[in-house]
């Protein structure tokens, strides 16, 4: 059996990674806190893991502005040491680590053009790995960090590994934080909700297609461990506004929404999407998820709480 290390576990995509992969591998869980190296050391070695899965960070973007040094401690320094620890793993094929969409941070979109056609309105770009990333959260250039450390730990030792640029996922239940849970958790249990900004367009995928994407990977290890840097899509970019009308129509809800009501975010980000080409030449995936049977899907599991 493949043994697997997993950070993280505890999390939303780590608690249905587990079950996915528990009764295939020999799936091991982190124990140790990510900033004590000589614990985290003696763990990953002790195991001595063909795979890990680094899933492990402070990920509300929101708060890192006003917990700066734990979001850099846990995401960036907390990286480092699994990273160095890895680096020693006699039998390791494949380091994959989750990065985040917010790393592209500010970028120029109006005005753009790409493939020779202006693009207006702006949903209608879509970054890919090759988009540069200028981070406008502590979150996100700690998990920069952690990107440009791994690329350095495959051209100093070799370390085989690949980073997934996640975008905002969603299909939680226990967790209302983020802004799919936020809008429906509130929508079923009022008739005024509170809401931060309207304007942003974000882009979603459904939390069974990530799933899908790390089972790939983990199934064809020496494919992913070239260094690679893959994003997952689905280009669905939605104004905030528009995705919380859409939420209220499926929920058949007809309250009001405040909107601004969250603290000012220094910085905020109003564009992100993208593409999937490159998994879906690398490991014949793409989402299958409609956005409306992902929000379907999610207002069930709200209902039934």
């Amino acid at each position: 059996m493949t043994k697997i290390l997993l950070t993280g576990s505890s999390g939303f995509i780590g608690k249905y990674l587990t079950q996915k992969l528990d009764s295939l591998h020999d799936l091991y869980h982190l124990k140790s806190d990510l900033r004590d190296y000589n614990a985290v050391r003696e763990e990953v070695l002790s195991f001595n893991p063909h795979i890990i899965i680094h899933l492990a960070a402070r990920t509300e973007v929101e708060s890192s502005f006003y917990e700066q040094i734990t979001f850099s401690e846990i995401n960036y320094v907390g990286s480092v040491n699994l990273i160095e620890s890895a680096k020693d793993c006699s039998d390791l094929q494949l380091f994959l680590a989750a990065s985040t969409m917010e790393t592209y941070g500010w970028q120029p979109v109006s005005g753009l053009v790409q493939d020779g056609v202006e693009i207006n309105p702006p949903e209608y770009w879509a970054f890919d790995e090759e988009t540069p990333q200028n981070p406008m959260a502590p979150y996100a250039v700690a998990k920069v960090g952690m990107e440009k450390y791994l690329q350095y730990a495959n051209r100093a030792y070799g370390l085989p590994f690949a980073l997934i640029r996640t975008t905002n996922c969603y299909g939680r239940w226990d967790n209302n934080f983020f802004v799919t849970e936020s809008i429906i958790s509130q929508m079923a249990i009022s008739k005024e909700i509170k809401l931060g900004y309207k304007d942003p367009y974000r882009n979603f995928i459904f939390i069974d297609d990530l799933l899908t994407l790390y089972e790939r990977m983990i199934n064809h290890p020496l494919a992913a461990a070239t260094g690679q840097i893959f994003c997952c899509g689905p280009n669905n970019p939605i104004k905030i506004e528009h995705y919380a009308d859409k939420i209220a129509k499926l929920m058949d809800w007809t309250g009001k929404i405040k909107w601004d009501t969250r603290p000012h975010r220094p910085g905020e980000i109003y564009y992100l999407s993208s593409k999937n080409d490159k998994a879906h030449l690398y490991f014949d995936w793409q989402p299958k998820t409609s956005l409306e049977d992902g929000l379907k899907k999610t207002i069930e599991l709200w209902k039934n709480k």
